[in-house]
Order: C-alpha cells, then sequence, then structure tokens
C-alpha cells in the first residue's frame, strides 16, 4: 500500500493536488509540515501533522520541520475570527526550543539515512530579507485578487474585526517558506491541516510563477468530535504532548473517555495498526461495548507513541489505583491517598466561611464546580452530584466543618467524569 492509500483508509486525506500520489510513486520526496510556536509545547491537535510526517518517513520519504520563528511573530488568520496577540522574540525562542525538543522524540534524525528528518526555523531566512525587497521579489508574483479570494480572508473581512494587514500578507509569507525550500532543500510537496489548503496553494502558486516549477501538496481534515465539542480539549484546557503540562494518565485517561464513534475514527489516525488490526479490534469492541476494549487499546497505543512504555506503565497504575480507589469510602482516604489523587480538579474555599455554615448549591457556585447556583440546583435535583462519595440528595444541604476529611479537605463529584478535591483553608 501507498503512502496516500494507507493515509486515505485511515482518513487522513481531505484535499490533494493533481500529481501528488503519482510524485510520492516516483521516488523520494522531500515534504515539510510547519508547526506554530505559540506554546512550548505541542498538544494533542499537533499529533496529526506528526504522524503525518512520521508516515511520509515511513514511506521511505525526506521529512522537513518547520518550526515558524518568523510566522509566530505574524499570526496565522486560518480559521480564527480574530486577531491573536503577537509574542516577543524571547518567548518565540523558548517556545521553539520546547517544540523541536519534542518532535526529536518522534522523527528520524539520524543524518546517516537518506530521508533523515530535518528541522528547518524559517527566521533563518527570513531575517535577512528587507521589506523592500519581499514586496518586489516575492509580491508582485501574487496578485492582491488572489489573496482575497482565500476563504481564510474572505471570512475575517465579513467579520467585524476585519484583518489587519499583518495578518492579510500572511499567506504570502508561508507561501515564501515553500518556495524556499524547493529552492534550497529540493522540497517538493507541503501538507498540513484543511484549514491551511489556501496558504499551502499560494506556495505551489508562487513556486510556478517565480521559478516555473512543480509543487504538490495535500491536506488532512480537521478533527473533530461527534457531540460537536472542540478536539483536544477538556475541562482543564489543552491536551498537552508535554507531561509537565498533561500527565501521562491524564493523556490517557482523555483517550479512554472517548465516545465509541468518535473512538472508530481515532484509532485509525492515531494510531499504526494496519487495517486488519483495527477490524479485529472494533469488532471485539462491539461484542461487548461495556468493556471499552476499543477505547482502552486507542489509550495504550497514543500513550505509548507519545510518553514511551514507562509512561503508559504509570498511566496504568495511576488508573488502576484511582478505579480501586473509588470504592473506598471517603472518611478511610488518607491525607495521601486525596493528594495524589489523579484526574481531579482542585479548588478553595474559605474556612471562615465553611465554619459559619453554607448550602451545597452556594458552595458548588462559589468553588467554581458550576458556573451558576441555577446549574448547579438543577444537577443536584438529577442526582448528579455527589459530596464525599455520597450523592447529595437535598439542595438545602448544609455544609459545615463536620464534612471536611482530615480538617481540609471535601470531595466533590459532578456527573460521571468531573472530580474535584476543595482545599478549605
Amino acid at each position: 500500500m501507498n503512502l496516500i492509500a494507507e493515509l486515505r483508509w485511515r482518513g487522513m486525506i481531505q484535499d490533494i493536488m493533481p500529481g501528488t500520489e503519482e510524485q510520492l510513486n516516483k521516488e523520494m520526496t522531500s515534504a515539510y509540515i510547519g508547526f506554530d510556536p505559540t506554546a512550548d509545547s505541542l498538544h494533542i491537535g499537533s499529533l496529526v501533522p506528526i504522524l503525518l510526517l512520521v508516515h511520509l518517513q515511513k514511506a521511505g520519504h525526506k521529512p522537513y520541520a518547520l518550526v515558524g520563528g518568523a510566522t509566530g511573530m505574524v499570526g496565522d488568520p486560518s480559521g480564527k475570527s480574530e486577531e491573536r496577540n503577537l509574542l516577543s522574540e524571547e518567548v518565540l525562542q523558548q517556545n521553539q526550543a520546547g517544540v523541536k525538543k519534542q518532535l526529536m522524540q518522534y522523527l528520524d534524525f539520524d543524518p546517516t539515512k537518506p530521508n533523515a528528518a530535518e528541522m528547518v526555523n524559517n527566521y533563518d531566512w527570513f531575517r535577512e530579507i528587507s521589506f523592500l525587497h519581499f514586496i518586489r521579489d516575492v509580491g508582485k508574483h501574487i496578485t492582491v485578487n488572489y489573496m482575497m479570494s482565500k476563504d481564510s480572508v474572505k471570512k475575517r473581512l465579513e467579520g467585524e474585526t476585519g484583518m489587519s494587514f499583518t495578518e492579510f500578507t500572511y499567506q504570502l509569507v508561508q507561501g515564501y517558506d515553500f518556495y524556499w525550500l524547493y529552492k534550497n532543500k529540493n522540497c517538493k510537496l507541503q501538507m498540513g491541516g484543511s484549514d491551511q489548503w489556501g496558504n499551502i496553494v499560494t506556495g505551489t502558486e508562487l513556486i510556478r510563477r517565480k521559478d516555473g516549477g512543480d509543487a504538490f501538496a495535500f491536506t488532512c481534515p480537521l478533527i473533530t468530535k461527534a457531540d460537536g465539542g472542540k478536539f483536544g480539549k477538556t475541562e482543564k484546557g489543552n491536551v498537552w504532548l508535554d507531561p509537565e503540562k498533561t500527565s501521562p494518565y491524564q493523556f490517557y485517561q482523555f483517550w479512554l473517555n472517548a465516545r465509541d464513534i468518535d473512538a472508530e475514527k481515532w484509532i485509525k489516525i492515531f494510531t499504526f495498526l494496519n487495517q486488519d488490526e483495527v477490524n479485529a479490534i472494533i469488532a471485539s469492541h462491539k461484542e461487548d461495548e461495556g468493556k471499552r476494549h476499543l477505547q482502552k487499546r486507542l489509550a495504550e497505543e497514543v500513550t505509548r507513541f507519545v510518553h514511551g512504555e514507562a509512561g503508559l506503565q504509570d498511566a496504568l497504575t495511576a488508573t488502576e489505583k484511582a478505579f480501586a480507589q473509588k470504592e473506598v469510602p471517603a472518611e478511610e482516604l488518607s491525607v495521601e491517598d486525596i493528594e495524589a489523587m489523579q484526574g481531579v480538579t482542585q479548588l478553595h474555599y474559605s474556612k471562615e466561611a465553611l465554619l459559619a455554615g453554607v448550602d451545597i448549591v452556594t458552595l458548588l457556585a462559589e468553588t467554581g464546580c458550576f458556573p451558576s447556583k441555577g446549574e448547579a440546583r438543577k444537577t443536584i435535583q438529577n442526582g448528579g452530584v455527589s459530596l464525599n462519595r455520597r450523592k447529595v440528595e437535598d439542595v438545602k444541604l448544609m455544609v459545615n466543618d463536620s464534612h471536611l476529611l482530615h480538617g481540609k479537605y471535601i470531595l466533590l463529584q459532578k456527573g460521571r467524569k468531573s472530580h474535584f478535591v476543595v482545599m478549605v483553608e
């Protein structure tokens, strides 16, 4: 199975330029994806482009990971409704170092291999280019009409916030990245998310108009969740690849809690299991969905890829311990048990207010467990709130120091999956 056929059955191809598959079948091809250094760690939304590069390298082609030191200073308007804050050069350098370190984990950079991965930073070529040089040698090749026709531009111009000249020029800057890599690294292919299609084809057009060359492109669909929620987001925010930001346990739990319909799609995209293995796992899962065989295998494969075997074992150990502790009455938990709990959100509340007595609805709202008293009251009435592992039956329940565990903690639970430890100080 060739690379494009492999990616198609996995659901990882959306748009593809004519001739791309033929180019990849003809010879070892150099290809790149850009990574935006807006933070010092990538998150799971970045796993798809990482996996595209890994598949590319496994198929014998040469991957380039471009860290956007220059484009990070501009801001990409694709898929965004408003302009983002620009980062300082110092912050960008710190972020670039973090992103580079992570990418080194997933690609083979062994220089003795003909298709060794390489890392490039577009600041290295943009810092030498003056504004006048850029608009003379690059800008003249792409018309304003062409740039205005892109969806990412049209949507912003039709919105209330508009678009700055800085962001308007982004597609030219990204297009020049492709041109520079084509000229200096013989890079003939760019890949990315489907929201990048407009920027990517600007690069192929610049190569054609400025150099008379042939360049190719394909994009991957943006990952979605069946319930409409944003992929890669939890109540705590982004699911990061950095274990200091998202622990292996939390990372594992994200995949373990996937809905069946999402897990069936994600196991093709986020693992290297072949088609027969995937079909067998899905069939096994459907025989007894309660065992969550599909989600467990998905969580294991992705956690092992990102955090290694040691990280996976840490996640499995923490999961077993957390599951076992769920059966222990709250009063029997030690201070160490409570403070070592995985997958809980820590909240704070005033001891003075608690000693005076506070009703459960107010406590839930004032700690931030619920955004409003109305939502807290409704969830209690529907049986969805527990206090110290006992279901709350009465919306008028008064909480006081008698509910404190070890004189300091209160455990709250909202629904099946949201667990909180309230530190009362």
